[in-house]
């Protein structure tokens, strides 16, 4: 009997169900609080998205809507459980995990990020990763010291 008249996976669509893992990174799982809030709201979205799924009658559909939160939810709940909550640092005369460090650019730029865990880190919206290079050489130093990433210096103008 042809495959279109069986209710059973074909090779192709059993494919789109074998989701790999989300990669984990090497580095400690260092997080804020809010960090951990969001790993663990993820979490709860992407179990969510899950018991969803199950309430989907047809077989082959619901297993393609339950994929991702699967796998998303294995990711999520492992940094949760990983998750070293790292408290805000008391002082701002060196860079640390948790400050928010301005500096200024050999071409004048003047660029300011928010020192977080990976999970949490986005560029765009202000953060970095504490195991980005530019958090790696900012880190331990202070204002007014300049360190080289990439080719070219950065100026510490700020710690807050």
């Amino acid at each position: 009997m042809s495959v279109a008249f069986t209710k059973e996976d074909s090779a192709e669509t059993a494919s789109e169900l074998l989701l790999p893992d989300r990669a984990v990174s090497p580095h400690p799982n260092l997080v804020t609080e809010a960090g951990l809030k969001a790993l663990e709201l993820q979490l709860r979205q992407a179990r969510e998205a899950f018991e969803a799924a199950q309430k989907i009658e047809d077989v082959n559909e619901r297993r393609r809507q339950a994929a991702t939160p699967l796998r998303d939810g294995r990711y999520f709940a492992a940094r949760v459980r990983s998750a070293q909550v790292v408290t805000k640092p008391t002082s701002t005369d060196i860079v640390a995990f948790g400050s928010t460090v301005t500096f200024r650019r050999d071409d004048g730029r003047v660029q300011t990020y928010y020192i977080v865990g990976e999970d949490e880190a986005d560029p765009k919206a202000g953060s970095i990763s504490f195991a980005s290079p530019v958090a790696r050489v900012l880190m331990g130093k202070a204002v007014g010291d300049v360190v080289a990433t990439s080719g070219q210096e950065l100026e510490i103008i700020a710690i807050s």
